[in-house]
């Protein structure tokens, strides 16, 4: 799968379909904040050059931040950033022997200078909620949203 929305400002690449449960919490916060997305299925280690292709044309189509989802070797966040400055959160997919916590150890030890943003095993709504974070720095309507969002939390 290598699909392209026009207008999207997140790009959400998985290793594959097996991640969609993770893709869905991803999804459905950026769906209530009506930030235009799109879903790419491509894998660090059987399509690398495709992985590469789409990193490397991010920005330019108009993305602003990427979230990699990968489990197991979990290579494909850390890829992503290899070929873009733009912001990547890599979202460790929770499925394996070890439940995710190798994912969790393979995204957040990358090399200084490529970093990845991090989020919790299987927790596509905080990967959501740091991608609107960063998007909001460029867009007050969003930054108020997100606000709103956050005092809706309790004592803040």
């Amino acid at each position: 799968m290598f699909e392209i929305k026009k207008d999207s400002r997140v790009g959400i690449v998985t290793g594959s379909t097996s991640d969609k449960a993770i893709v869905d919490k991803v999804t459905s916060v950026l769906d209530e904040f009506g930030i235009v997305w799109e879903w790419n299925v491509l894998s660090a280690h059987r399509t690398p050059n495709k992985v590469a292709r789409y990193a490397k044309d991010a920005e330019e189509r108009g993305l602003h931040v990427i979230v990699g989802i990968a489990g197991l070797a979990a290579a494909l966040p850390g890829v992503l950033a290899a070929y873009t400055t733009l912001p990547v959160i890599g979202v460790p997919g929770d499925g394996g022997p070890l439940q995710g916590a190798d994912a969790l150890h393979s995204i957040v030890q990358m090399p200084p200078g490529i970093p990845v943003a991090t989020v919790g095993i299987g927790n596509g709504q905080n990967a959501a909620y740091l991608a609107i974070s960063i998007l909001s720095l460029q867009d007050a309507e969003l930054k108020s949203q997100l606000k709103s969002y956050r005092q809706s939390l309790g004592d803040i």
